[in-house]
């Protein structure tokens, strides 16, 4: 360990919060001002003296300039009354001694983890490396990854030394989008670090802005693992109930009535049945499974999991067009309407959605399905060739398929003025109790 980091890592524990409104021993730089990296770059400017967000896409810098966050992850208000500086200049990161990656780690057609967005970052950061920085990973990678690909990235390009010169470090991001009851400053942070004193250094920055405290892990590894096991251990519980529901749609009952049974039992789990999209639960368990792999072992229960969930947009597909068949064979003709399209309730985030999978099998039959969300991204909704549509444009409906249930969808007398009489309410979160229906109206959930 470089004495010079045990000097800085002293003049953090002796700074006094007394007397001054916010911190000034670390100059911080947030990259990547996504769901991830915004609330965490107004949270550390509210604690902290300098704070700098830097996003490649001029189109949001401009955007938050004028303390609009289209993400709706951070109120005008917020935006507007915080110190936080926002730019697209690398070079204004220049100062910093302490950063943060947020930035997208996707995978590829083959679901095979892409880094690229993580590798230019780190050529993007390297050049204005100092000695005794930090540079904290929140986004999602498989364990190994900043030591192993992020690290010599940083050292390649700024010819300083991981470990003596400047130090590396993992802390997973855990926020949830959309969800305001458990936001950055009530769940935990997972920390980490190669070494006691850098680990400590991160500790204090985080712990000024999640009320919730800190856990440290006992390596990177560990930390990185935790991450991708948690959103893991979602994924195959949630294809369990999915295979679980189909079962019970054979069986001609609800599995939202089989859960609310089991969930009578204190060790019941609360697991529901759904389409598993977004950016993480739908990507990073092949993270974990490209490493096992990598490693020998062939992760059978995660890969089927995957396989199970993503087969099941299509398969309601399928049973929607099974249903419509039943009262018209000729079902191309048949007045279909959707509500919600993006990954999940209550948010803009149109990516990885499984809805976009559902739409695109009801148009293998020729179905043309109109299509309402107010809330999701219009650019991103373009992009996919589809278009929005308002909600007097469905009425007389032969099907209408509650596909997100945003706020905006829980008044049922208004979901079921859209549907002709004897026609089709396809309730995929089980959102609407059905005894809440008019008595012609065919309801089916998962």
């Amino acid at each position: 360990m470089d004495g010079s980091f045990a000097a800085a890592h002293a003049n953090y524990e002796n700074e006094q919060r007394e007397g001054q409104s916010k911190l000034t021993t670390e100059k911080i730089g947030v990259v990547g001002l996504g769901y991830v990296g915004l609330p965490v770059s107004v949270a550390l400017a509210d604690a902290y003296e300098t704070v700098t967000g830097f996003d490649i896409d001029k189109r949001r810098i401009h955007a938050l300039r004028h303390s609009h966050d289209w993400t709706n992850e951070v109120e005008e208000g917020k935006l507007l009354a915080s110190s936080l500086a926002v730019t697209f200049d690398p070079l204004d990161l220049a100062a910093c001694t302490f950063y943060i990656v947020a930035v997208p780690t996707p995978v590829d057609n083959n679901n095979i983890p892409d880094l690229s967005p993580l590798k230019d970052t780190c050529r993007l950061l390297a050049p204005l490396l100092n000695k005794n920085d930090v540079v904290v990973f929140e986004s999602t990678v498989y364990p190994g990854a900043t030591e192993d690909v992020c690290a010599p990235q940083l050292e390649k390009y700024s010819n300083l030394k991981s470990g003596h010169d400047f130090q590396v470090a993992y802390s997973p991001e855990r926020i949830s989008p959309g969800d305001k009851l458990h936001g950055l400053k009530d769940v935990p942070k997972i920390v980490s670090a190669s070494d006691r004193i850098t680990l400590e250094r991160i500790a204090r920055v985080y712990e000024e802005i999640v009320d919730a405290g800190v856990h440290r892990a006992a390596s990177i590894k560990v930390a990185e693992a935790a991450k991708v096991f948690e959103n893991t251990q979602r994924d195959v519980n949630i294809a369990l109930m999915n295979e679980f529901s189909l079962i019970c749609d054979r069986l001609g009952i609800r599995s939202r009535d089989v859960v609310r049974a089991t969930g009578t039992k204190w060790n019941a789990l609360p697991f529901t049945p759904g389409l598993v999209g977004g950016h993480c639960i739908g990507v990073d368990p092949f993270y974990l499974t490209h490493k096992a792999q990598e490693l020998g072992v062939h992760p059978e229960l995660m890969l089927a999991s995957r396989r199970r969930n993503e087969d099941m947009a299509p398969e309601i597909a399928r049973k929607a067009i099974q249903m419509l068949m039943s009262q018209d064979p000729n079902v191309a003709n048949a007045g279909v309407g959707i509500l919600g399209i993006t990954f999940k309730e209550n948010v803009p985030d149109m990516r990885n959605s499984k809805m976009i999978d559902l739409i695109e099998t009801l148009q293998d039959f020729e179905i043309k399905p109109v299509i309402n969300d107010p809330i999701a991204d219009k650019a991103a909704v373009e992009k996919l060739g589809l278009t929005l549509h308002s909600h007097q444009e469905m009425h007389s409906l032969d099907l209408l398929i509650l596909g997100v249930p945003h706020q905006c969808y829980q008044d049922s007398a208004v979901i079921q003025d859209k549907i002709k009489k004897g026609g089709i309410l396809m309730d995929l979160r089980s959102a609407i109790e059905p005894s809440m229906l008019r008595s012609d109206i065919i309801y089916w959930s998962l």
